[in-house]
């Protein structure tokens, strides 16, 4: 028999959890795409997304999904032939690099592992290496979904001004928008993607581009951009259309407006400190299911390193898999896979498994998932250490 009946709770580290506000929005048909609502719906969010990554500078909306923001981003700061340096902290990192590579832009690759944060002093080495200013710029993950680490933006900012680097600082933000605090401006981040789909609350298809004045002249020295993925036009379209070099993502404008509403009327400290307590109960869960002979160990064990968005654990193989698929079947509860975590002796990541705690979750789904995953290690006869959820519980009340 399962337990599953009802609503199900895809606690992946996104696609997010949706609202229901933001599917009523959605849920309506098309309007006049030339002029009217629709226009001005467009015009408003530009401001709010701005609003979510604490800038002042420009935004581009792309119709894509993270990796389209990446061929964006690169697009737009590197020719065929030029240099980037990458900080690799986890699967994302390798990814942008590969996309990198097959642009024709070669890779500098600073391996920091699956386990530790980036090290700017290394980053610095790197650039006072770089006598002849070939690198034109970094590419690092904010928080890499594959491996829960947040990485120190702006330590990195500081490498780069001590050596009078010009290159770009280029972040992925993708998991990390909307629920691990970000400050484009202020940390001096020139070029920063993200997309819709997790702290954002949307379904995916729409990534967005944010890139500072540095970026916008720099972009104006590359041989060439290709007409689609150009900033240019979509941050001061001489008509709509413009915005999107094509047809407009109606809907997803729509439950986007509906999001950002959402964020505004929320506001931003406030969704940082729920996302801060869901992930510090979760966190005191895992300790506890860890001790007396239990597996179960966080990814990264320095908290001040660890996303408030995504956890990456490890509880030994064949068990991470068995647990997540005793989950769903049984209680209606989807966890994510060991992304990118792969090794000789385990070579299919079985051992791993994340969970997504991001966007548009509160405490009784923390709390429910808590318990549901106690259930799965019960009811499979995974070794584990007792009260988690007792744990998870003190930890969210002591916060009120």
């Amino acid at each position: 028999m399962s337990l599953s009946n009802g609503r199900s709770y895809l606690a992946i580290p996104g696609p997010s959890v949706i609202p229901d506000e933001v599917l009523r929005a959605m849920h309506r048909p098309s309007p006049n795409i030339y002029e009217g609502e629709l226009v001005e719906t467009t015009h408003s969010i530009i401001p709010d997304l701005k609003y979510v990554a604490k800038t002042a500078k420009n935004v581009a909306i792309y119709i894509a999904n993270g990796h389209g923001a990446w061929e964006a981003a690169l697009a737009n700061m590197v020719d065929d032939g030029d240099d980037v340096l990458v900080a690799a902290t986890g699967r994302f990192a390798h990814g942008w690099a590969d996309m990198a590579h097959r642009l024709g832009v070669s890779s500098e690759i600073l391996e920091f592992g699956n386990q530790s944060p980036l090290d700017a002093g290394a980053i610095e080495k790197a650039l006072r290496r770089d006598t002849n200013k070939k690198i034109k710029a970094i590419l690092i993950t904010h928080v890499d979904t594959s491996t829960s680490v947040k990485n120190d933006i702006v330590a990195v900012r500081h490498a780069i001004d001590a050596v009078d680097h010009p290159s770009l600082l280029a972040v992925d933000c993708i998991a990390s928008l909307g629920c691990d605090d970000f400050e484009m401006d202020a940390w001096g981040v020139d070029v920063m993607v993200a997309g819709c789909q997790k702290g954002l609350m949307v379904p995916p298809g729409l990534s967005f581009v944010y890139f500072s004045n540095k970026a916008k002249e720099m972009q104006k020295k590359l041989s060439r951009v290709s007409s689609y993925w150009d900033w240019t036009p979509r941050i001061a379209p001489e008509i709509y259309y413009e915005y999107f070099c094509g047809t407009a993502p109606v809907h997803h404008i729509y439950g986007l407006r509906k999001a950002l509403d959402m964020i505004k009327r929320e506001g931003l400290e406030a969704i940082f400190q729920r996302h801060e307590r869901h992930a510090r109960a979760l966190w005191a869960a895992v300790e506890c299911w860890g001790r007396n002979g239990g597996t179960m160990q966080m990814n990264i064990k320095d908290p001040t390193h660890r996303s408030r968005a995504v956890t990456a654990l490890s509880i030994g193989a064949p068990d991470g898999t068995r647990l997540r698929r005793w989950v769903e079947e049984n209680a209606g509860l989807t966890l994510g896979i060991g992304l990118g975590m792969n090794s000789e002796a385990d070579p299919n990541a079985d051992g791993f498994f994340r969970i997504g705690h991001m966007g548009h979750v509160n405490a009784q789904m923390i709390m429910g998932l808590i318990g549901t995953i106690e259930t799965g290690l019960c009811a499979l006869r995974i070794p584990h250490g007792s009260s988690a959820v007792e744990a998870a519980a003190t930890t969210l009340a002591s916060s009120f």
